[in-house]
């Protein structure tokens, strides 16, 4: 049983290719997505072992008291298995950059994608201070003061037009993302300020279009080792979430399970998130997350709301 809760958003500031290992489309290595949106997400277990390595590298492989084992689980070959202490769910939506013509890209988000994340915060026992505005097909609602164009001006997204409306409710929602999806460091002054004023609220088959065509989509060449060229039929594209997209995920603890410690819940999450033990805290810090980290690929920074 879980005792302690917290929210994580992440933020990407590298495109990130969390696969979904099959390909369907002509995308040969396409993201994880969601079933019924097509939304793109980041599974638990991928960012549950992402963290776990992260902390691994931290203790140069070490685990002589078992404190890896103890918080996130032996590994399948262990004897003595037990369940970690600390657990990650999936990441969803909430914002993605769509590219316009006015500022370089907006924080689109749809009404779908806001209401789930209230949801998320709200099972974790965080209460947020807004209300989502009702959005029509061909029109979008931005923000009253210092949106990308006035309120009844036309938005242009990618090839697309929206009909801008302002919305108060609008300054509420960009107001607390700005205050707490992102961290509180002057090296993301801008980028808070960006979606105080930028945050775009679209109808859900529209945001639905960009998510699924507005992703980043990169050519790869296998290259032969001997020759020195590229193999035949080498060619391969690889799709990543793009940089500036946010998404949220809840973190839940318990007290160690191997029977060999005596770790609260509250001291699970505190080592994991804050520090301790030799390993560095996830608040306000870069994790990488997903495939191709030798390319820069996969870098989020992690943002906990309690």
């Amino acid at each position: 049983m879980f005792q302690t809760a917290k929210a994580l958003f992440l933020y990407c500031i590298s495109p990130v290719h969390m696969g979904a290992g099959t390909a369907v489309g002509l995308i040969d290595n396409p993201i994880q997505r969601e079933r019924h949106t097509d939304y793109p997400l980041f599974a638990g277990s991928g960012l549950k072992g992402a963290v776990r390595h992260r902390a691994w590298t931290a203790l140069n492989g070490a685990n002589d008291n078992g404190l890896l084992d103890r918080l996130f689980g032996p590994d399948a070959g262990n004897t003595e298995l037990h369940a970690g202490a600390i657990s990650f769910g999936d990441a969803q939506l909430v914002a993605f950059p769509v590219r316009c013509t006015r500022r370089a890209y907006v924080y689109a988000t749809s009404p779908t994608a806001l209401a789930r994340t209230v949801r998320t915060l709200n099972l974790l026992g965080i209460e947020v201070p807004w209300e989502i505005p009702e959005v029509k097909d061909n029109f979008c609602r931005i923000v009253t003061d210092g949106a990308p164009v006035e309120s009844g001006k036309p938005l242009h997204l990618e090839s697309f037009e929206h009909v801008a409306v302002a919305a108060p409710e609008m300054n509420a929602i960009a107001d607390w993302l700005a205050g707490h999806a992102l961290p509180s460091s002057e090296a993301y002054a801008f980028f808070r300020e960006k979606l105080k004023h930028d945050l775009v609220l679209l109808p859900d088959g529209d945001f639905g279009y960009y998510v699924k065509n507005a992703t980043v989509v990169e050519p790869h060449v296998r290259i032969h080792n001997e020759k020195g060229t590229a193999e035949d039929g080498g060619l391969f594209y690889t799709e990543n979430l793009p940089p500036e997209s946010l998404l949220i995920a809840p973190v839940m603890a318990s007290p160690e399970r191997s029977g060999k410690g005596s770790l609260r819940a509250e001291d699970v999450m505190k080592i994991v998130l804050q520090g301790g033990e030799g390993i560095p805290g996830l608040d306000g810090q870069v994790l990488q997350v997903g495939g191709d980290a030798t390319t820069g690929r996969g870098h989020v920074v992690v943002t906990t709301v309690s």
